[in-house]
Formats: structure tokens, sequence, C-alpha cells
């Protein structure tokens, strides 16, 4: 069950006739962006009655007639993580710093904790209630990690083209929804990476990924988006290493982020 119909129902749900009740009968995929869809609900005044496991559970969701939106005095409207996850990825490449706003400690959104993998890493980070600042002393090494990205399935594509950076493997775990988003991303991300000249090893619902010897990346490698804006952001990263990529249909990133190769371009030198 896709996080995105059920966003939809949930948030159409207050305006129905009557008590609403949603129950999954297959595994729930994307919990982390239904908690996001519940937490802002809760903002607008409804409250939404969740029962059972959500994480890789099939729970059930009651709205009562009773909820009923109302207009909060104030709200903040966050910045996307995952686009922020882009920039704070390349500072950690390069060694830059770079300050990302409007999501931080304070954030809903659980793509921030990508940051925390970041510092996992190698990278340092600084936290703030609305920005998020990433640097990485040059003299210090990116190391592979094994992580659990259940929380952040859409951050973690761009930890496998870090994971080309680091020194060891690198571990993506618990992102068997990535085979049921825009295109099969565990399949698109194995193919790509092993063109930058990385070894990738799959598995159902994680892969380990091998970096290139020395870090030394294939050049001149044409990466195919498959019609995916996560898939054109992610491996745009992989230009870090100094060598030519030439991205297929960037246009493909007007679904979330249209103006992101030239947001990129502003902060490169």
């Amino acid at each position: 069950m896709s996080s995105q119909f059920l966003s939809s129902l949930l948030m159409s749900s207050p305006v129905a006739n009557g008590d609403v009740k949603i129950s999954i009968k297959d595994e729930l995929i994307s919990a982390p962006y239904v908690a996001l869809t519940i937490g802002l609900m809760k903002k607008f005044g409804v409250t939404v009655q969740v029962e059972g496991e959500m994480n890789g559970g099939t729970p059930s969701f009651l709205i009562s007639n009773d909820e009923k939106y109302i207009n909060p005095a104030s709200i903040l409207v966050e910045g996307d993580a995952s686009s922020a996850s882009y920039f704070l990825a390349g500072a950690t490449i390069t060694g830059g710093t770079i300050t990302v706003r409007g999501c931080g400690s304070d954030s809903v959104q659980g793509d921030v904790a990508f940051a925390n993998v970041m510092e996992q890493m190698g990278a340092t980070v600084t936290w703030a209630s609305e920005s998020i600042t990433i640097t990485r002393d040059p003299a210090t090494r990116l190391k592979g990690v094994d992580v659990d990205c259940g929380e952040i399935p859409d951050a973690a594509m761009t930890l496998a083209v870090v994971a080309l950076f680091a020194d060891g493997p690198t571990t993506i775990r618990n992102v068997y929804s990535w085979r049921l988003k825009e295109t099969e991303r565990m399949k698109a991300i194995v193919a790509e990476c092993t063109k930058l000249g990385a070894t990738v090893e799959e598995f159902r619902d994680y892969c380990i990924i091998h970096p290139p010897k020395d870090n030394k990346l294939n050049d001149n490698v044409l990466i195919e988006t498959y019609d995916d804006h996560r898939m054109a952001m992610t491996f745009s990263l992989a230009a870090c290493a100094g060598v030519r990529v030439c991205i297929n249909d960037p246009g493909c990133t007007a679904k979330t982020f249209p103006t992101y190769f030239e947001m990129l371009e502003s902060v490169t030198q």
C-alpha cells in the first residue's frame, strides 16, 4: 500500500459524512510519510487514531465524525528534507560547508535523519531548529556504514552515491520500498553505481555497495534516470569526483525540484 494513496485518503476523511476507518490489508510502504501526514493533520486540529503497528505491519486508521479541520494561528511550511539531502551529501563528499534552511532539529520530516548518517561517515553536523549545517575536514576520510534506512527511504538513495567515496563497503538496509517507487529503484541504483565502477550486491530489501578502487569513478558515464527525479538528482553528485557525468533526461526533476541543477550550480565552484 503506497503511503501517497493512504495520505490522500487520510486528509480527505475529516470532510466525509460519518466516521472513516481505513484498514491496511497488505504491508504499509513508507510509514514515516504517513506519520508525517498524521502529524500535520494534528496541527490542523484533526486526531487520527492508529490501531496496530505502522512499521512493517497492517494498521488501521480511524477518523471520527467529530474531527474537523481548524485553521492554526501560524504554521511553518518546511523545505523538502529529501531534496536537502543532495546538498548535505555534496558537502560531505567534497569537504565543503553548506547550510540548508527550512528543516532542522524541529522538523516533522524523517529524512532530516540523513544528516546523522553523514555524521557516521565522517562529517560534522550542526543542528538548529530550522536549519542543518554540514562540513567535513578533508583530512578525515569517509568511512562505509551499515544503516537501516527504513525511516529515510528517499534520502537513502543519496547515500548510495556517497558510498562511492567511502573507505569500505556501505550497506543500505530495509529499503524494499525502492522497488515500488517511480521506477524499480533497487535495480536502477545497482545499474548506475556499477557503471561508475562500484561493485554492488543486491538483495530483496538491501544492498551492499563496494566503492571503486581508490574511490576513482569511471569518467564520462551516461546516467539513465528511468523517468525518476531522484535518480537524476542523486547521481549528479558523482561529479564531485571530478569526473564528467551526463544525466539523461534531467528535466525529470521537474516533479519535485525543477530548478535543482541551477541550485546545484549556484553552490559549486
